[in-house]
């Protein structure tokens, strides 16, 4: 690419002063210099540039590898945690489900045991109403056989004994009609009664044997049943701590599970975001980079460019025919001809580099003042004087970029 600085010192050798100007200093070894100056502040400032951008791409490279890293990690947290919270939610349920199921059995186990309870209290009711009521007519007829049998009956018959065994062969002995017949007119004392005869003691005994075998089978039944119950009472018992066990066992691992699946929706929640976020930044990041690189190869390739500008300058400087052409702008040096022939050339050279810039764009951007040099050379009214200090302010420019 064609530079400002080419157009510039070609510029200057056009308008190059005469006489003993020219001949105080050799401006072509000065402006060599500063370019050869210039090559080397751009060649310093690419590699300093090059080692940040190599800081930068490594950050690039480093953070965009440790991003990546940490959504897919993020990613597998997202999965491992929707799966735990899947997981937790049909425990959840199970653990509702079997305190229902429990606390119903306890239910039912309570239920059992009250019902067992008022059936073993109206079972001992009437056993001891029947056992009172037997113990009651035994000793009864344990009065009644000795004093029939001794010839005491009348005085038996006054007694209370004597009106509870009527009252219980009338309404609950088991004998038949007939004999039941003969015993309540003997209690009540119609009729006539031979005690040899024994009919009478013997249906009292017969009565007795009975009775005492109805108040024993009673008893045995009474006993098997209050063992029945209380078998029934400690099982129940036994389950209703068991699922009084299980309920809070369960009670608390819910509670602890509910914690736990708040914890894990808000980790979750959580998660995602921090994944979003990363995806965001390195989605950036990654643009940021590929710009950077993009500018950096627009950078690599302009600094080129200026620095084959340079070189082509300076081998344009230091080459032989411009040397000569310094000399003979001194009015002892050259023929007026010579002069002017070499001058108008080196004027079309200007003017073509002078061109080549404005369109090409050089890194100096838009330069009205190469437009009115380019009038000046091409022999517009434009002052020389003015032109010459705008090549003196671009001159200035130039020092103050190299001296950057």
């Amino acid at each position: 690419m064609v530079t400002a600085v080419t157009v510039l010192f070609l510029s200057l050798a056009v308008f190059a002063p005469c006489g003993a100007d020219a001949s105080a200093a050799n401006p072509i070894r000065r402006v060599v210099t500063m370019l050869q100056d210039m090559q080397t502040k751009v060649t310093e400032e690419g590699e300093k540039e090059q080692a940040l951008f190599d800081k930068f791409m490594c950050y690039c490279k480093t953070a965009g590898g440790d991003l990546e890293a940490g959504i897919k990690e993020g990613k597998a947290k997202i999965i491992s945690l929707e799966e735990l919270l899947k997981t937790g939610k049909a425990e959840m349920e199970q653990l509702e489900a079997d305190l229902k199921e429990h606390e119903a059995s306890r239910t039912e186990a309570k239920e059992a045991m009250a019902a067992a309870t008022a059936l073993r209290e109206k079972e001992a009711a009437a056993f001891a109403k029947l056992s009172e009521d037997y113990k009651t007519n035994l000793g009864a007829l344990a009065k009644a056989i000795p004093a029939i049998e001794s010839g005491m009956t009348g005085a038996f018959l006054q007694t209370v004994a004597a009106s509870s065994l009527k009252k219980f062969t009338m309404e609950k002995a088991d004998i038949p009609d007939e004999t039941r017949q003969e015993v309540l007119s003997f209690l009540s004392g119609r009729g006539e009664y031979a005690p040899q005869s024994g009919q009478i003691v013997g249906i009292l005994e017969q009565m007795e044997e009975e009775m005492a075998k109805s108040l024993e089978d009673a008893e045995n039944t009474e006993a098997e049943a209050i063992k029945t119950y209380d078998a029934l009472m400690a099982a129940k018992e036994k389950e209703v701590e068991a699922l009084n066990a299980q309920i809070e066992a369960k009670l608390t691992r819910k509670g602890e599970l509910g914690v736990e699946l708040a914890g894990g929706v808000n980790e979750l929640e959580d998660t995602k975001t921090s994944v979003a976020e990363d995806e965001k930044f390195l989605a950036e990041l990654e643009a940021g980079c590929a710009t950077k690189e993009k500018e950096w190869a627009d950078v690599c390739r302009t600094r080129q460019e200026e620095l084959v500008a340079l070189a082509e300058t300076i081998k344009i400087l230091n080459d032989d025919d411009a040397l000569e052409l310094f000399k003979k702008t001194l009015p002892s040096s050259a023929s007026l001809l010579q002069l002017a022939t070499r001058t108008l050339s080196l004027r079309k050279q200007a003017l073509v580099k002078i061109r080549e810039a404005s369109m090409k764009g050089a890194r100096l951007g838009s330069q009205p003042q190469l437009d009115l040099i380019a009038l000046a050379l091409n022999g517009k009214s434009q002052g020389f004087e003015k032109v010459i200090k705008m090549i003196d302010d671009m001159v200035a420019n130039l020092k103050k970029r190299a001296s950057r």
